[in-house]
């Protein structure tokens, strides 16, 4: 098994404490994170050789970036040193019908000013097996939009698998930007992944029967989803998160997955949410694993589904759970027993 390279920026996180307003804030508790990285931190975390591809400055902020994905035994040997700046984002957690906030303070930063010439991917690629990428990357400038595409050019001549979750992000760029980028982009996927609005934002394909403000979810919806992105993009695999939300604090969680023509679902959590921030990117690191283990398409998505209903109890981005744990949710055991 080939290592899995994830590719994107990894973020300073300033959060205030427990579920205080920005304006109540009197300190931040700061910790890293960033989509790709969290796919990455939760590969190692399963026991997988994972690397993370980025740009970051020398300074000790982005040693101190480079130290908090060592820690978990992620590969850092790849990262670009440069730039003057880490990118920064603020989080307000949300609490019953308040909805949490993300400020966001990443302009000019090293991955976002990063050109081509900075990553040789046919060396990063040496001995790879996987390439993970976001639509949050190429959203932070037409430079790495650039390099996010050599890099998915690079994996597919090489003969990798290339997964990538779509992940729109309204604070980084337009729908209509979004689409035309991630339309050139999408033909080198082998799996995508999105949640119940991705494709609405990104591609303009919508679920009939589901309103996601009001919580209600229509499969049939979804399966028409899953089959119309991959009639237009020739996907093997489309995944689509299924969040029901019932506030900031209670969430139902759930997947489907469409493979050769067809879909399957997973069961249903009832989560009750510590931080939701991540959660996308531990479903797709589940996904992930299953697929290197061989696993079939139900097992792999209980795994996937289960990984991120975990990272639901955690706080920070990093799902910080083994894949052990992971195995035993996705079994059957979610009574939350003390375990002696």
């Amino acid at each position: 098994m080939g290592k899995i390279i994830t590719f994107g920026e990894i973020m300073l996180r300033l959060a205030p404490e427990g579920y205080y307003r920005f304006v109540q804030a009197v300190s931040y508790g700061a910790s890293y994170g960033g989509g790709e990285a969290n796919v990455a931190v939760s590969l190692a975390n399963f026991g997988l050789d994972a690397a993370l591809v980025t740009k970051l400055p020398e300074h000790e902020i982005g040693q101190g970036a480079v130290n908090s994905l060592r820690s978990f035994g992620v590969d850092t040997s790849k990262i670009v040193r440069g730039g003057g700046r880490v990118g920064i984002y603020f989080l307000e957690k949300g609490a019953s019908q308040r909805a949490s906030r993300v400020i966001y303070d990443r302009a000019g930063s090293a991955i976002a000013t990063a050109l081509p010439g900075d990553f040789d991917w046919n060396a990063i690629f040496e001995g790879a097996s996987w390439f993970h990428f976001t639509g949050i990357t190429p959203a932070l400038g037409d430079g790495p939009a650039d390099i996010s595409l050599e890099a998915c050019k690079t994996a597919k001549a090489r003969g990798l698998t290339v997964s990538c979750d779509l992940n729109y992000r309204k604070n980084l760029w337009s729908r209509e930007k979004a689409g035309a980028v991630m339309a050139k982009l999408m033909p080198y996927v082998d799996v995508c992944i999105a949640n119940e609005e991705d494709a609405a934002d990104v591609f303009g394909i919508r679920a009939a029967g589901s309103d996601v403000n009001a919580g209600q979810i229509s499969r049939e919806g979804y399966i028409e989803v899953a089959r119309a992105l991959t009639d237009r993009f020739g996907f093997k695999q489309a995944a689509i998160t299924l969040r029901e939300s019932i506030s900031a604090n209670d969430n139902n969680w759930g997947a489907m997955l469409y493979v050769d023509g067809r879909s399957y679902f997973s069961k249903k959590y009832a989560v009750h949410i510590v931080d939701r921030v991540g959660g996308g990117d531990s479903f797709g690191a589940g996904l992930i694993y299953g697929s290197l283990q061989g696993m079939a398409p139900q097992e792999t998505l209980e795994f996937a589904v289960a990984a991120s209903c975990l990272k639901h109890s955690i706080e920070g981005d990093f799902n910080q759970v083994s894949a052990g744990e992971v195995e035993k949710l996705a079994g059957g055991d979610s009574s939350g027993r003390v375990q002696r």
